[in-house]
């Protein structure tokens, strides 16, 4: 399913317009978004938790030269399902 299969899902089952539905998804993508930039998570109960872990720099290789390289600290956005979810899927 991709974003504009989710609107029109949204739609049909809230009873929305698209364009009602294409506003709500794009907040609710956006505030997750701004929630996580901050460093701050989102607790989803039943469904799951979006947070962000860090990752501290490292070296690596230069996979043509193979020569050291130094890899940058960066944060990585994560999801983790919770039980419901786990469970509708099983």
């Amino acid at each position: 399913m991709n974003k504009n299969e989710l609107i029109s899902a949204v739609a049909e089952s809230s009873g929305l317009s698209k364009s009602d539905a294409s506003s709500a998804v794009e907040a609710v993508f956006d505030t997750i978004t701004r929630v996580l930039a901050k460093g701050d998570e989102v607790r989803l109960v039943g469904f799951g938790t979006f947070a962000v872990a860090k990752r501290r720099a490292s070296m690596g290789r230069n996979p043509r030269t193979g020569e050291p390289m130094p890899i940058k600290a960066s944060s990585q956005p994560k999801f983790k399902s919770g039980k419901g979810l786990k469970d509708a899927v099983n």
